[in-house]
């Protein structure tokens, strides 16, 4: 995606309406675009050539028409950047709630999104600094350059990989093995010299060359001083190393081992900066592409990892994304598992089993539907709770101001199973996950 050099950036959130008339340009209800850009962005939205994993466009973004007002563009899900054309630039940031706390240029969100993020495998959350994000005005973009700049900084402090490369040379003296058909085609007159085949201990490996040619790529992109300056530091640790040619070649050459652990999270961001990479991209014209991270997946990722880190010091055992059991276990009286069931995250301590899944919605304080909560997702609970014979069945949605305060929402089935509600605080995540652990040891004890 380029990123760099962009002119003007349009700052939304999540489930924001994007408009482009002018009538309700100062009404703090919409974003307004200029009709320009809102008409390219409309051509993105229908145009867009679906990625690897068949996302669906209604899935992150909305066209909508009402009378007498005209187009509107809802965003959900999907967060990240969308590149409208060279100078624009459109940046799509999670709705959190901070009860009455003040989100000056949305500092707290983008600090909360980055911790979510480093939560990922792709991402590194030992190179994660606040001070990324001083700047309010600094576009994600740029963020993620720096992110990338301080893993590369972290591999020049552990060290740059060496390996043996075979050389090939004609020297005045010999070292290796004499190339015999080469010596008799170069140096029939010049005995002096010596066509040699030797290796030698370089530096010039697939793995640094993609590092270069990705920190030469984003040296033209940056837009930030700050981010430039760093580029130039870091890039004269690789004075020795050639820059890719050929991106396809060296990601298909580099090996990540016991040895290389430290080039894992670059090798990955590296084939996001160059070829255009990411969890979901999407791509127009050939002057709209867009970075976007489901939120679902992102907020799965990150409760798990805090769940893991408060309950795994109480003594539970935690795992995420379990494969212990299928829906069906025979096919015509055949044992044939099949229709896995795969919560996000399951916990166990003695005999005791608790499951629990996260939902990226915002629900609704309003009991008589249900709060919002789909169908679909309790029936999924109910199996849950059967297959893994506990009644401790659990559901984390982000907490929203709609819904502060409702901490005892539970349903019974009548034969064993409870499901709970949770609302998980991402702005104060620690003391959030601390409480959820007194409420299911409390549970427990009640069993």
């Amino acid at each position: 995606m380029d990123g760099g050099n962009v002119k003007k950036l349009l700052e939304v959130k999540e489930f924001d309406k994007i408009i482009c008339n002018a009538d309700y340009k100062y009404d703090d209800r919409y974003k307004y675009i200029e009709p320009e850009i809102f008409d390219k962005l409309k051509s993105f939205i229908c145009e867009f050539a679906v990625g690897d994993n068949n996302t669906d466009v209604l899935d992150f973004m909305r066209i909508s028409f009402k009378r007498n007002f005209g187009y509107f563009i809802t965003i959900r899900n999907y967060v990240g950047l969308i590149q409208i054309n060279d100078n624009y630039q459109l940046q799509v940031l999670p709705k959190i709630s901070f009860d009455n706390e003040e989100d000056v240029e949305n500092r707290n969100t983008k600090r909360i999104f980055l911790k979510m993020l480093c939560s990922m495998k792709d991402f590194s959350g030992k190179v994660f600094n606040n001070a990324y994000i001083n700047s309010g005005k600094m576009n994600l973009y740029e963020i993620f350059i720096n992110m990338y700049l301080q893993e590369v900084r972290e591999l020049i402090k552990h060290g740059i990989q060496s390996t043996y490369i075979r050389q090939e040379e004609n020297l005045p003296y010999c070292k290796g093995k004499l190339i015999i058909n080469k010596q008799l085609r170069y140096n029939i007159l010049h005995k002096e010299h010596f066509y040699v085949e030797h290796d030698e201990f370089l530096q010039d490996r697939p793995e640094n060359r993609l590092i270069k040619a990705t920190l030469l790529k984003l040296q033209r992109q940056t837009s930030s001083a700050k981010n430039n300056k760093e580029i130039r530091q870091v890039l004269t640790a690789f004075e020795m190393v050639k820059p890719s040619i050929n991106y396809q070649k060296d990601f298909s050459q580099s090996i990540i081992d016991r040895n290389t652990q430290n080039y894992r999270t670059l090798i990955s961001w590296s084939e996001i900066f160059l070829m255009n990479k990411s969890f979901t991209t999407f791509s127009g014209d050939k002057n709209a592409k867009a970075m976007l991270f489901p939120m679902e997946k992102v907020y799965e990722s990150y409760v798990a990892c805090q769940v893991k880190k408060v309950f795994g010091l109480a003594g539970w055992n935690v795992t995420s994304q379990d494969r212990g059991y299928y829906l069906f276990n025979y096919k015509n009286d055949k044992l044939c598992r099949q229709f896995g069931l795969r919560p996000d995250i399951v916990l166990r301590k003695d005999s005791y089993i608790v499951v629990m899944d996260t939902k990226w919605k915002r629900l609704e304080n309003n009991p008589k539907t249900n709060y919002g909560i789909k169908q679909a997702d309790m029936y999924q609970m109910y199996a849950y709770s059967k297959k893994y014979k506990t009644s401790g069945v659990w559901l984390l949605y982000p907490v929203n101001e709609k819904m502060c305060g409702k901490e005892h929402i539970f349903f019974n089935s009548g034969d064993g199973t409870n499901v709970k509600l949770h609302f998980v605080d991402l702005n104060n995540i620690e003391d959030n996950m601390k409480e959820l652990l007194e409420k299911v040891e409390m549970s427990a004890k009640l069993l």
